[in-house]
């Protein structure tokens, strides 16, 4: 028997992908079987599903904001400053529901509107530096040699300094904003995904599959795009899922610090730095609001994704 007989069900130009016990990549019956599989995970496993729920919420609040909102999150209100929760005007109705801050604006205004900056900024800086950490993982760990020593010595020299320090540093230079808050956050993001795409692609540089696409004259960027890089998804989409989770903590606390986005636009962060001012005096909810929206989301994500390395791991699947 030939050697390609041997193969694992694996087309060599890459287009599908199939492991004993691990989710296809390729067709769309597998596809359509890995999904109904995953919903049946997530209906067993109620907290996953509950975090599910949650971040469904958030971003629908991120995409209908301005419809939802009941007011102008920017609006002040100097007589109606530093209203209570649900604290009723003479007229006997409630106007703000979660109270009011320093400038009379309403607090579940910009709780709704702060979801927005914060999943923006979270995916779209995963995707920049997942995009790019893979990238370079999936080079350096393919190619060896003198490309892998510069590329992983370059991630190294970054992981070397704060990134928080690094962020502060460039956000000064730069001046805050949302396009560069998010392009620092997600090149700072890149290094994770690279290591873990080396690591996975020598695994896999020298398998039948790979032998298979070189054999049939298949392009460099073939190979590692459309046959290795399949086969290494799964890690990589974990890391991402915990990753924006992080991103959001790290925007919130370059928000608190006055280097985020501009004062106009609502943040979460932005509305916790605020009420620093305020929680010696009472009042407690300048804080609580945004501070529990944060808390939700990102616990949420970090749910979801440890749903998710259980979901796609094989040893774990079948199990409880």
């Amino acid at each position: 028997m030939s050697r390609e007989s041997n193969l694992t069900p694996v087309q060599a130009e890459g287009v599908a992908v199939h492991t004993p016990g691990v989710p296809t990549v390729g067709g769309r019956g597998s596809r359509r079987s890995t999904l109904r599989r995953a919903w049946r995970s997530l209906l067993r496993a109620k907290w996953p599903l509950l975090a599910l729920f949650i971040l469904m919420l958030v971003g629908l609040a991120a995409v209908i904001g301005p419809s939802v909102a009941p007011k102008d999150p920017n609006r002040q209100d100097i007589i109606a400053r530093l209203q209570r929760p649900f604290e009723a005007e003479r007229s006997g109705e409630v106007e703000f529901i979660l109270g009011t801050d320093s400038l009379g604006r309403d607090v579940l205004s910009r709780v709704i509107y702060g979801a927005r900056i914060s999943l923006l900024v979270g995916f779209i800086a995963v995707a920049i530096g997942g995009s790019l950490g893979v990238a370079l993982g999936i080079i350096a760990g393919y190619f060896g040699g003198r490309v892998d020593s510069l590329i992983m010595r370059v991630g190294d020299i970054q992981l070397a300094f704060p990134f928080i320090l690094l962020a502060i540093m460039f956000l000064v230079v730069l001046g805050p904003g949302v396009v560069n808050l998010v392009l620092i956050l997600g090149i700072g993001q890149w290094v994770t995904y690279a290591r873990i795409a080396r690591a996975q692609t020598i695994s896999q540089r020298e398998k039948e599959y790979v032998e298979a696409a070189r054999a049939l004259g298949a392009t460099t960027g073939r190979i590692l795009f459309r046959s290795i890089l399949p086969n290494i998804l799964a890690p990589l989409i974990v890391i991402a899922s915990f990753n924006i989770a992080s991103v959001i903590l790290s925007e919130a606390a370059l928000s608190f610090l006055g280097l985020g986005v501009p004062p106009t636009v609502p943040t979460w962060g932005g509305m916790l730095a605020e009420s620093r001012d305020q929680l010696l005096a009472g009042r407690w909810w300048l804080a609580i609001f945004p501070g529990t929206a944060i808390m939700l989301t990102v616990l949420s994500f970090n749910i979801l994704g440890d749903w998710l390395r259980d979901f796609l791991d094989p040893r774990l699947q079948g199990v409880g």
